[in-house]
């Protein structure tokens, strides 16, 4: 996620500044090789098994991880009629993988004749995160994403005083929170349970998986007669090395306005504006 998403230096809307500029921009490759083993399962059954794994970085896109086609499990493969093109990378051919009483349509792809600027990709194939059973880092479960190596968190416990409100309806306040800084994203501040008003509803039951934090499940806001839905989120179970932030709670500062140390802070721009 540093390097090609959000404000990373590698995507579309990097924050800092190069002294070249990327052609085209944010749509870089760069492929890294990986110091650990990498494993896949569909249906029970292993579909990749290398020692020799890398993450392709894309421009816009979250890391990918590729390996040898010697690398998957040829028995489980079944040869696709689809084919994509990718300006960047060229044809991709797909093929399905038939595993136990599992079939994965299109799961898996390559580039066996790729534009000469992407030659590394020629002898490598990826598969589709999601749409693999089970993700493992030698002994390590890998959830929600690949992790990007360049990825970095901060946590800092501040008594800043932080207060976020929509409408002119304050939704929480506080001067013991903890700012979280992602690398490619914008500043969060964890605030405490006892900060949050009664404004502040149960959410939807919407939940997302961060690679690094874990499960997210989200909380809405009551403003005047209207539900603001999934304006906010916590961890209630965090990754090792996030546990700071457990039972806390973060708001879209895109969505709400935030008040730091009495200054209206601007409202960052990303996906979720």
């Amino acid at each position: 996620m540093t390097l090609t998403i959000g404000t990373g230096p590698l995507s579309e809307t990097a924050a800092g500044t190069f002294n070249f500029t990327p052609d085209p921009p944010g749509r870089v490759l760069f492929l890294d090789p990986l110091p650990y083993r990498v494993r896949a399962f569909i249906g029970g059954e292993i579909v990749l098994d290398s020692d020799r794994a890398s993450l392709l970085h894309e421009g816009g896109y979250l890391p990918v991880f590729y390996a040898p086609v010697a690398d998957f499990c040829a028995d489980l493969l079944e040869p696709s009629d689809t084919v994509t093109h990718c300006p960047f990378k060229g044809d991709a051919r797909y093929w399905s993988v038939r595993a136990g009483d599992r079939v994965a349509d299109d799961v898996m792809w390559a580039y066996p004749e790729p534009i000469d600027s992407a030659a590394f990709l020629a002898p490598l194939a990826a598969l589709a995160f999601d749409r693999v059973d089970r993700w493992l880092a030698e002994e390590a479960e890998i959830v929600g994403h690949a992790r990007d190596p360049y990825h970095r968190i901060d946590l800092f416990p501040t008594t800043r005083h932080v207060v976020v409100s929509l409408d002119g309806t304050v939704l929480a306040d506080s001067s013991s929170s903890v700012m979280l800084c992602e690398a490619g994203l914008p500043r969060r501040f964890y605030l405490p349970a006892d900060s949050l008003t009664a404004a502040m509803v149960d959410g939807t039951g919407k939940e997302t998986i961060c690679a690094y934090k874990g499960v997210a499940a989200y909380r809405s806001a009551r403003v005047g007669s209207d539900v603001v839905e999934d304006v906010a989120w916590s961890y209630a179970e965090p990754e090792p090395g996030m546990e700071t932030i457990r039972d806390r709670l973060a708001f879209f500062d895109e969505k709400v306005d935030v008040d730091l140390d009495g200054v209206r802070q601007e409202r960052p721009r990303t996906r979720w504006s």
